[in-house]
């Protein structure tokens, strides 16, 4: 069941981004950029809290649409230069397989959280986001470019869970409904699978 489960996921993961896995590791300013843009997709963590980051800008709408992803995104480059840096930051991996859940729990709930509380609970994963990707660049690769690469995967995920929004609203009131709960449920179980280690 466990495999079952874990295996789904990341074919739903795959089929958000599919051209994420023609990344490949080369040297300097080339190693740099594929290694970060390969790294946000090489975990289902990553991938889908990225995504529900996306659904959740959507379901928010407004300015929020584009200012909740950029704020990720940004705040997740100030984490990245502290992992780089070699800074500690405290409960990294738990704070991301929260992140999962969290954002699973709101895209489930369609919460319509307050313009600040949204950026700041962003602004929170972000962080831990980030300096897991700085953290684990290769010695070989270039920090510019590997940042660059880890923070344009990111939004395309970003765009992914747009687009995933917008799909949803389209199938109308009663079946997006179910749709958003399922894929906010997904989300939150992998997140408890992944934050107790059964995923």
């Amino acid at each position: 069941m466990k495999s079952a489960i874990k295996s789904g996921l990341l074919a739903l993961a795959a089929a958000a981004l599919p051209a994420a896995a023609s990344a490949h590791p080369a040297i300097g300013e080339a190693a740099g950029f594929s290694h970060g843009f390969a790294h946000p997709m090489s975990g289902l963590d990553h991938v889908l809290a990225m995504v529900m980051v996306g659904v959740f800008a959507f379901q928010l709408g407004g300015r929020t649409t584009w200012l909740v992803p950029t704020t990720f995104v940004l705040v997740m480059a100030l984490g990245g230069a502290l992992g780089i840096a070699g800074i500690n930051v405290p409960f990294v991996e738990i704070g991301i397989a929260l992140s999962v859940v969290v954002l699973g729990v709101i895209v489930a709930l369609n919460v319509k959280a307050p313009l600040a509380a949204a950026l700041g609970i962003i602004g929170l994963f972000a962080i831990f986001h980030g300096y897991a990707h700085g953290a684990e660049m290769p010695e070989n690769a270039a920090a510019a470019g590997y940042a660059a690469g880890f923070m344009i995967a990111t939004a395309l995920l970003h765009v992914a869970g747009l687009a995933l929004g917008y799909l949803i609203c389209r199938a109308g009131e009663r079946q997006g409904l179910f749709v958003t709960r399922t894929a906010g449920g997904i989300a939150t179980i992998a997140g408890v699978g992944i934050l107790t280690g059964l995923i």
